[in-house]
């Protein structure tokens, strides 16, 4: 989906009030605040971003990471790392932009670059999409996927994977090419038997707003069977905004929405929960103070 067309389609309705703060800060681990907070056809300036993250910081959620979906926008999440302390980057060509041809070899010359500056602190989201891409476009999608791998463990950070109709496939390319060190499933979509054979992995699953959703059983028991230390939290802003606000535009500053969810999923302390998923998110992306 390209980037205008995913803003026509999620920025309907008023933006959400801000919840509850959280007891303990936790963090967002996957956003897009190009999206989010700019439209179809601008980028936002700072102050409209710098805003976003204070609200976000004001709810307990004082850590995000920025995630690129091609060359521009990951170029723009390095950026924005590199001037705000709140903030960590992850760049890819998404697999929607690969299946198209998005991924020759200057873009992913470029990702590699990125890839090596201090404050990204992963490669993703890359993956594969059998939902958007047919199959004309799958075979540069795992070809994109593959080189994404070898770009995360050549620099020694995480692999963000974006899985969507995939699951076995995902398995078998990383199985293949050797996972780095740190792999998080954004937007964990799976069922039960999915989650155990990532968590064997020692992937981390991260769940977005959709583990609220009234159809969503089979994320919660993902979640619920998940080792509580293999999980994080995301908004992927704006999209899966949580309920009670299901098809307004998401932020980063309603993860608190997700995290009292999983929360009561895994029956876990809340402020526990927030020390614990920020403790994940430091073992996978390292400090948000120094590398």
């Amino acid at each position: 989906m390209s980037r205008s067309a995913s803003s026509r389609a999620n920025r309907r309705g008023e933006p959400p009030p801000s919840p509850e703060p959280l007891p303990a800060p936790a963090l967002d681990s996957h956003t897009h605040l190009d999206i989010a907070v700019g439209g179809e056809d601008r980028l936002p300036d700072d102050a409209e971003v710098d805003a976003e993250i204070a609200a976000a910081e004001a709810v307990g959620v004082p850590r995000l990471v920025q995630v690129g979906v091609d060359v521009p926008s990951s170029r723009w999440s390095a950026e924005l790392a590199a001037r705000h302390p709140n903030v960590l980057a992850a760049v890819a060509v998404h697999p929607n932009e690969a299946g198209a041809g998005g991924a020759d070899d200057d873009a992913l010359a470029e990702i590699d670059r990125l890839a090596a500056l201090p404050r990204v602190r992963a490669v993703g989201e890359t993956g594969l999409d059998r939902y958007r891409t047919g199959p004309e476009g799958w075979a540069a999608q795992e070809a994109s996927f593959r080189a994404h791998i070898r770009i995360a463990k050549e620099h020694g950070i995480a692999l963000v994977i974006h899985d969507r109709d995939a699951h076995e496939e995902i398995l078998r390319v990383v199985d293949d090419e050797g996972a780095p060190e740190h792999v998080v499933m954004h937007c964990f979509s799976g069922d039960a038997v999915f989650a155990k054979a990532c968590a064997e992995r020692g992937y981390v699953l991260s769940f977005a707003g959709t583990l609220t959703f009234a159809n969503a059983g089979y994320l919660r028991e993902a979640a619920a069977l998940t080792p509580v230390d293999q999980l994080l939290v995301e908004t992927d802003s704006p999209f899966l905004t949580p309920v009670p606000f299901r098809g307004r535009p998401n932020a980063s500053r309603l993860v608190p929405h997700t995290v009292r969810a999983l929360a009561e999923v895994t029956g876990s302390d809340l402020a526990q929960l927030c020390d614990t998923l920020t403790a994940t998110a430091e073992r996978v992306f390292g400090s948000w103070g120094t590398r």
